[in-house]
């Protein structure tokens, strides 16, 4: 059985059931919009926001589930639904998992408004059921990943990131998200309960940010991938081992690396220069090291509940999540 149906087991039926919720939140009476909206839901990921959100509520919870966790679900969903579109539309991007984007088969201007219209349907979700403590979590994450993309775009221009700052940029951009879906899980069913509430958000938090430099670590090669893609090096993205071996360098060399980088970003010669300099002086190492500390970090928070099987789901996905091949 693969890790993520193994994940998904003890919520099967619940994500079944969040399936239908979940069409009828996007429903319209716009032919347009429903043709739309259809194709996308046709064309989901692996899920693990709703996973997260079901996970958590019935390892707080003692098994059980309301209509709230399912409301929870369906809103997150909605509106990174929402960011994922209109994110395809500013990266000028006609490919999502392996699929044609919205804007790449219907124009810009339609995949603007499909945006709008999921992150309204979102807020309603919540409005029109009195979920405010839920919105609340959601607005935040929604904030924090605009805030995250701005500062990773303002300093990619001067290249001066600190590790503390990469911190900062991953937490908004990445790991607020899974932050929202693990305080959402909690608060669906224990809304009185603040301190359960944060202690899932930080938990949600560790885990995206372990996710986010495994990401960082694929730029430079996997045994799946093979070759290392230097995407990130060609956009000027300053992740963990680049700031790391950046911070570590020699004058000249770190000269270099920035020039590389600014000047000669397109050379795909030069690219590899700078990945073989990477690996050579322990920017990938240092980058696993502070990915599993994260990792070790989210598994204490789990250790206070007792065992269960969404406990056991939930540190199944904290692995997965960096153990992951692509």
């Amino acid at each position: 059985m693969k890790i993520t149906e193994q994940i998904k087991q003890p919520i099967a039926y619940e994500m079944e059931l969040f399936e239908k919720k979940f069409r009828l939140a996007m429903s319209s009476k716009v032919a347009l919009l429903n043709r739309i909206t259809h194709y996308i839901v046709n064309r989901k990921g692996k899920q693990m926001r709703p996973m997260f959100v079901f996970l958590v509520a019935k390892m707080v919870n003692n098994g059980e589930l309301n209509e709230r966790a399912y409301r929870g679900a369906s809103v997150i969903e909605l509106i990174h639904t929402a960011t994922l579109v209109h994110d395809d539309v500013v990266d000028d991007s006609n490919m999502r998992r392996g699929f044609f984007s919205i804007n790449a088969l219907w124009k810009n201007k339609i995949a603007v408004l499909i945006g709008d219209f999921l992150l309204s349907k979102g807020l309603l979700l919540s409005i029109d059921n009195n979920d405010f403590d839920l919105l609340k979590i959601i607005s935040v994450a929604v904030r924090e990943m605009s805030e995250g993309e701005l500062l990773q775009i303002e300093k990619a221009r001067k290249l001066d990131i600190t590790e503390d700052v990469y911190y900062e940029i991953i937490r908004q951009k990445t790991a607020t998200l899974i932050a929202a879906c693990c305080s959402l899980g909690a608060a669906s069913v224990k809304p009185d309960e603040p301190k359960q509430i944060e202690a899932m958000r930080k938990f949600g938090e560790l885990i995206g940010m372990a996710f986010q430099i495994k990401d960082d670590l694929f730029d430079y090669g996997t045994q799946s991938i093979g070759k290392p893609t230097g995407i990130d090096i060609k956009e000027q993205k300053m992740t963990l081992p680049l700031i790391y071996v950046l911070n570590n360098a020699s004058k000249k060399d770190k000269k270099w690396l920035i020039n590389s980088i600014k000047n000669h970003n397109k050379d795909r010669n030069r690219v590899n220069q700078v990945i073989a300099f990477v690996k050579d002086n322990g920017g990938l190492d240092y980058a696993v090291t502070k990915m599993k500390t994260f990792q070790k970090e989210a598994l204490e928070l789990l250790s206070f509940y007792p065992e269960s099987k969404y406990k056991v789901s939930l540190e199944l996905m904290v692995n997965y999540v960096i153990e992951r091949k692509k």
